[in-house]
């Protein structure tokens, strides 16, 4: 665009608004207030009314699917091309796998100078045979028509780089990695509302007498769900004040659990089912043991909230998840599957809650220092200005 008088313009594009919901809330308009014409590019869904009230920025809506949809996904290019005519932004900035493959090539067919990819996680690191190889295929895809791709955690550009997925020089950490940082002020046990903290308690009956692991996240195979109920039975066996609460939604087209892990959730009264709640902070509150046994991430935001609230952590030995923590030094680490790990750590965990207590407190230190939101932003915001100047 002419001149410095005009705002340059950005698109920022997720899959689903679930994303920009959740991944990404309060950065758009964060960037309009900063001197940037924003617009929010997604398909539809029930989030969309919340993102465009909380960000105040417009929204496009392109019918992308998360699934491999080879026929809508290429009217969903023409249409981004359509878009991109006629906004010609200065920057294309996509989030998600689908969103990065449809946005990246689209800005690349349209000429634009600065097209970023943020990866948060990798789909292809669970797969095997045809599926990872079409997966790897797309990821290659994907940062080639990019100018920069940002991995938003090192470990994920570890990955990425020794699969040879991108030419080194593209790859950027932004500040000490996540991808939008963490609300200090909502992620705070200091500043909770006590009516919403009875309102929490009533849901699941809290009573001081258990003690409650918690666990957030879609419930998927790919979030390690299926060790975590195995586990949970045998803890339970030894130990009957434990409860497990599993705060998330199913998503059976996708990624279905087992039969007789959806029958132990429903049928175990010890397992407490929330479906996706924004009271994420509240069940932290109240938790006393974060477990998160996931395959794969990118940079985990559910940890950085748990650390921000000072719940105690175990988790899964995968990328992310130690770029945040670090065994036995600021929560607990067991191999990634490994469901005699996990119940060791988990017994270790039950049985020293002042040790998990005093790590905690170290993440919490950590947390404050390196990942607050404005930081991540204003790291973004830089970012951009070098790019499009």
């Amino acid at each position: 665009m002419a001149g410095t008088s005009q705002n340059k313009k950005l698109v920022r594009i997720t899959t689903v608004p679930m994303a920009l919901r959740y991944l990404l809330p309060g950065q758009m308009n964060f960037m309009a207030r900063n001197g940037f014409d924003v617009l929010m590019v997604s398909a539809d869904g029930k989030e969309l009314p919340e993102v465009i009230k909380q960000e105040q920025c417009r929204h496009i809506i392109v019918p992308m699917t998360r699934k491999i949809t080879p026929f809508r996904d290429l009217q969903c290019l023409f249409q981004l091309v359509r878009i991109f005519r006629k906004e010609k932004p200065d920057i294309v900035h996509t989030h998600t796998p689908k969103a990065g493959l449809l946005g990246m090539m689209a800005a690349r067919l349209c000429g634009i100078k600065t097209r970023i990819h943020t990866v948060a996680g990798l789909p292809l690191m669970v797969e095997k045979g045809f599926k990872y190889q079409l997966l790897k295929f797309i990821e290659k895809l994907t940062y080639a028509s990019a100018s920069q791709v940002w991995p938003n955690s090192n470990s994920l550009k570890e990955f990425i780089l020794q699969k040879k997925l991108c030419n080194p020089a593209k790859l950027q950490i932004i500040g000490k990695g996540s991808t939008n940082g963490i609300n200090i002020n909502r992620f705070n046990r200091e500043i909770l509302d006590e009516k919403i903290i009875n309102t929490v308690k009533e849901q699941f009956q809290y009573s001081t007498q258990y003690k409650y692991l918690l666990c957030i996240g879609r419930l998927v195979k790919d979030k390690g769900i299926i060790e975590l109920v195995n586990v949970f039975v045998q803890l339970q066996k030894n130990d009957p004040s434990l409860k497990l609460l599993l705060v998330g939604g199913y998503e059976p087209s996708l990624d279905p659990l087992p039969a007789s892990t959806l029958q132990q959730i429903e049928s175990n009264e010890a397992i407490i089912h929330i479906p996706w709640t924004d009271n994420v902070a509240y069940y932290m509150f109240l938790a006393d043991y974060f477990v998160f046994p996931s395959h794969r991430e990118g940079f985990p935001n559910v940890l950085l909230q748990a650390g921000a609230m000072g719940l105690p952590i175990i988790c899964s030995h995968i990328t992310g998840n130690i770029d945040l923590v670090t065994n036995n030094e600021t929560g607990l680490i067991f191999d990634q599957g490994n469901e005699q790990q996990m119940l060791k750590m988990l017994q270790y965990a039950i049985t020293h809650p002042q040790h998990l207590q005093s790590m905690a407190a170290k993440l919490q230190q950590l947390i404050k220092e390196d990942y607050r939101q404005e930081n991540i932003w204003q790291n973004i915001l830089a970012a951009y200005k070098t790019l499009v100047n």
